[in-house]
């Protein structure tokens, strides 16, 4: 059985999907992959997206075609360590959390759903150590595994037209939080002070799939002073 699956995605994309059997190891191999693609001068290749299972590799037309950008994949899927953790150090990030109220008024509608309270909720939330496991949209959200909920949480009906910077949601069975205001559909069940996206900042976000993340409750005062501090890793702090 072959480790990926290679499809061609429109006149100049190729998609690779994990196909291991392994989850872990299907986020790694396309990780990996990206990760050596974005990092080779291949003649060509313009950008690599990697999500959970999956990586689009884009490239110019122009300049290489599908079955060049396909043989170097096939060349190095066999070299790429699927066992390895994708970084030897992790970053490690604290986000503090007002959970519910205005800045989370989907908490009561979480917990109604899962059959828990909202404290129950809040507990669920914030015990994991969560990862990175891609960056979404808007403004490179970090996707995350949901915590450990009885059902999946379902998006809401009716999408709303703002959601706020430092939304902390929940959809299905995901996290993230939300870097930069959106539409968006998910059950917002809190709010962080701390700037995520920061346009003055290279990268624009300062985590990285494969980095860790926990999320830990705070009091207003806690986040009235925490209020636009930067979102860094704890070894900087």
């Amino acid at each position: 059985m072959s480790a990926a699956l290679i499809s061609t995605a429109g006149e100049a994309a190729v998609r690779v999907t994990g196909r291991t059997g392994d989850r872990e190891r299907d986020w790694r191999l396309v990780h990996r992959l990206a990760r050596l693609f974005t990092g080779s001068e291949i003649p060509g290749f313009t950008v690599a997206i990697p999500t959970y299972e999956s990586v689009l590799v884009e490239f110019d037309a122009a300049v290489t075609g599908h079955e060049e950008i396909v043989a170097r994949i096939e060349a190095a899927l066999p070299g790429l360590d699927l066992d390895a953790p994708l970084h030897e150090h992790p970053r490690h990030f604290r986000v503090p959390v007002l959970y519910g109220g205005e800045g989370g008024p989907d908490l009561d509608r979480v917990a109604e759903l899962t059959g828990m309270t909202p404290d129950d909720v809040v507990a669920a939330h914030s015990a994991p150590t969560y990862t990175v496991r891609c960056l979404g949209a808007p403004g490179g959200s970090p996707m995350l595994d949901g915590p450990d909920l009885s059902v999946p949480i379902p998006r809401l009906a009716s999408p709303r037209t703002h959601v706020p910077r430092g939304a902390v949601s929940l959809a299905g069975r995901q996290a993230t939080i939300t870097p930069a205001a959106a539409p968006g559909g998910w059950c917002v069940i809190g709010w962080t002070p701390l700037t995520v996206l920061d346009l003055d900042a290279e990268p624009l976000v300062p985590y990285r799939p494969g980095d860790t993340l926990e999320f830990v409750p705070a009091s207003a005062d806690d986040v009235e002073r925490l209020r636009g501090t930067r979102m860094i890793p704890e070894e900087a702090r």
